[in-house]
């Protein structure tokens, strides 16, 4: 089996951030994905080792901020690299909190998505979330940065808690 043909599937790069107890972690996602248009709802996909899948488990909350071609890859690096067990993911980040409390990222994003948990389901090593969207904005017009080309031009990895990553044959 050629798992990399999973790589043409359409996929963007995002950052999903949650709060808990007045604490705020992000992390870099590419399963994001709209569910139904009436009423207007998203899902994304979660590693259950993740502090963001804690953070969003317990508030019930989350944010996307939909990243732009534009992004460099050390600030991928931070949210999508890092933990936030270890690091504040959001020192130095121009952000500000959204209606639900939840950080919405504005360096390098062109809009952003704020959800309310109205479902979970359980697949194995990841959770998805399904989300109500309660308030959504636009930033600007620029490209948003896909998944193909965060691997073909970029030539970013998976890390191995993505629902995407495939083990490299050596």
């Amino acid at each position: 089996m050629d798992l990399t043909v999973l790589f043409k599937i359409s996929y963007g790069l995002y950052i999903i951030s949650s709060m808990k107890n007045g604490k705020y972690n992000g992390q870099i996602a590419n399963t994001v994905f709209q569910v139904t248009s009436e009423p207007p709802r998203l899902a994304v996909c979660i590693n259950k080792n993740n502090l963001t899948h804690e953070f969003i488990d317990n508030s019930k909350i989350f944010t996307v901020s939909i990243l732009s071609k534009e992004t460099p890859m050390t600030f991928i690096g931070q949210f999508g690299f890092k933990s936030g067990r270890d690091i504040d993911k959001f020192q130095g980040v121009n952000y500000s909190l959204g209606d639900l409390k939840a950080p919405i990222i504005k360096d390098y994003t062109i809009g952003f998505i704020e959800l309310k948990v109205i479902n979970q389901m359980d697949v194995g090593t990841h959770t998805i979330f399904v989300g109500e969207i309660i308030n959504c904005g636009k930033f600007n017009d620029e490209e948003p940065l896909t998944y193909a080309y965060y691997h073909e031009i970029k030539k970013g990895k998976s890390p191995k808690n993505a629902p995407t990553y495939i083990k490299e044959n050596k």
